[in-house]
């Protein structure tokens, strides 16, 4: 495994720091990929091989500006690994960020914390 996966943003897609060395794991900005199969793949894959062999701690951070409905659905697919790392009793905890006046992001954020069995907070920045 890569001890890190970096992806530099785009105006359609996040950035995304994947840094178990410096425990940063984070996805920013706007996703809205062309094809988010595709984009999301290699951090798809990165994190199920994180989970086997995972830091002490991992705290998981989205301050995300906007998302599509393609990524969505990837955004819940990391979540759930994140879940599944979670019930191995390690601590996993997820800050999902908005802005103060952008409800859509915190509500999207609300709706994912009641699906999901893990600390997961979400907060204004």
């Amino acid at each position: 495994m890569k001890n890190s996966l970096i992806i530099e943003e785009t105006n359609d897609t996040p950035k995304i720091i994947l840094d178990k060395l410096n425990g940063v794991f984070e996805i920013s900005g706007r996703s809205l990929p062309e094809n988010a199969v595709k984009f999301y793949s290699p951090v798809l894959k990165w994190m199920e091989e994180y989970i086997v062999t995972p830091n002490q701690a991992t705290h998981f951070e989205f301050k995300l500006d906007y998302f599509n409905s393609a990524s969505t659905k990837k955004l819940f697919e990391v979540i759930t690994i994140l879940e599944k790392l979670s019930s191995n009793s390690l601590p996993v905890t997820v800050i999902w960020y908005h802005t103060k006046d952008d409800e859509l992001i915190r509500n999207r954020g609300l709706e994912i914390k009641e699906m999901v069995e893990l600390p997961f907070e979400v907060k204004m920045y």
